[in-house]
């Protein structure tokens, strides 16, 4: 029975810790240990290096020629900014598309069996001119300084990246839908970016170093983690930008997101088998970091279910039968809030829990399809409009990687 208490707690406690008492840490060091670069690159054009725009594309002809009126209205010397897109395999007009756009800043790499993003990249980013590669995705739209804003760190030869903001945005309004959970993310980002703690970028919008870039295993689940992580590992500073902003469509059903949370829950798995070094203590605020905002993020399905059975065995003890009570509240708010219109700031609240449910619930069955190696590393594109803008349910999710 001791041992049951004791698990009980320390689930409790880690779950407790990792969504609540590391944020209010993390806002405490921050404002004792900042690490943030101001601007120092010229405004003048010579001052401005020479970029790359690298897009890996598959089956995005509804929003191609679209990404690329955006990208080519970017507010950065027309002369230092050079676009690939990458198609991953030929299967439908995407790579005709591209090859249609007369400007000589548009190159087209078409490559014609589909392997996976990972390839994509692996094969793209050795070809682009620039020595900051920017990053992004062809369902993802830019502000038009968001470039200027991202490559201004680079002035500090110890940045070797820098990850934008992403905003997220109804399908059919173009109105911003960041939830709460989305916004607490968001918070989090920027404290950490302050203490060089960030951890991994967000594929919509990050740049990189060229001369940082390894090749990532094809079969990489996660490649935007993976990449940004290697740039702590390779002990250059990783900062991130709230004003470089890119906006894009929430997932269009549950369905979707629930299988894009999955997926990203697999890769975050599989990652640890390549970042475990950063789990070391030599890597400073990086390592506690990684341990307080993710690792204990990714064990929280497994904490539910302990908390839950250990309080459920324990309760004829009125402490844990408390404990058993209060998580049944819980279960049953989200359920609640999810099936019935609930009123005021109760429908808020239920949303959150069914959020914070499902979130974890993708991430067991994630964790599930690493351990069978079931979960592929191509990606299935999710329909969204042509209009470029990402509501849903999970709109306020979409940031826990």
């Amino acid at each position: 029975m001791l041992v049951l208490a004791v698990l009980c707690w320390m689930s409790v406690g880690l779950i407790v810790y990792s969504y609540f008492l590391y944020p209010m840490m993390l806002a405490v060091v921050s404002r004792f240990q900042r690490n943030v670069t101001e601007a120092t690159l010229s405004e003048e054009e010579p001052g401005w290096p020479n970029v790359s725009l690298v897009i890996a594309a598959y089956r995005e002809e509804s929003v191609i020629a679209e990404r690329l009126q955006n990208a080519l209205a970017m507010d950065y010397p027309a002369d230092k900014l050079e676009i690939l897109i990458g198609v991953d395999g030929d299967l439908d007009r995407t790579g005709r598309i591209v090859s249609e756009i007369e400007d000589p800043r548009v190159r087209l790499l078409q490559y014609p069996e589909r392997r996976g993003k990972a390839s994509v990249l692996n094969d793209s980013i050795p070809q682009a001119s620039g020595e900051i590669v920017l990053l992004s995705d062809a369902n993802t739209f830019w502000d038009a300084n968001a470039v200027r804003q991202l490559v201004r760190h680079f002035a500090d030869e110890q940045v070797g990246g820098v990850c934008g903001r992403l905003i997220l945005t109804d399908a059919e309004t173009g109105k911003n839908v960041d939830g709460y959970y989305w916004r607490y993310e968001n918070w989090i980002k920027n404290k950490e970016g302050e203490i060089g703690a960030l951890l991994g970028a967000n594929g919509a919008i990050y740049a990189l170093r060229k001369s940082l870039y390894e090749p990532i295993p094809p079969h990489t689940i996660v490649d935007d983690f993976l990449i940004g992580m290697r740039v702590h590992r390779a002990r250059k500073r990783f900062l991130y930008d709230k004003t470089a902003i890119a906006r894009e469509e929430t997932a269009p059903s549950i369905d979707d997101e629930f299988r894009r949370r999955t997926r990203i829950g697999a890769g975050n798995f599989q990652s640890l088998c390549w970042l475990g070094r950063l789990l070391l203590p030599d890597f400073g605020v990086v390592s506690w970091a990684f341990w307080s905002h993710k690792v204990l993020r990714w064990s929280c399905p497994l904490l539910m279910v302990i908390a839950l059975i250990s309080s459920a065995i324990l309760a004829d003890q009125p402490v844990f039968r408390s404990l058993l009570v209060a998580q049944g509240v819980f279960y049953a708010l989200a359920i609640v809030g999810h099936v019935l219109p609930l009123p005021g700031k109760l429908a808020s609240i239920g949303r959150l829990a069914w959020m914070f449910v499902m979130m974890n619930v993708a991430l067991g069955v994630g964790f599930f399809r690493w351990v069978f190696r079931t979960q592929k590393a191509t990606w299935k594109r999710t329909e969204r409009s042509a209009g470029g803008s990402a509501g849903g349910p999970f709109a306020c999710s979409a940031a826990a990687k």
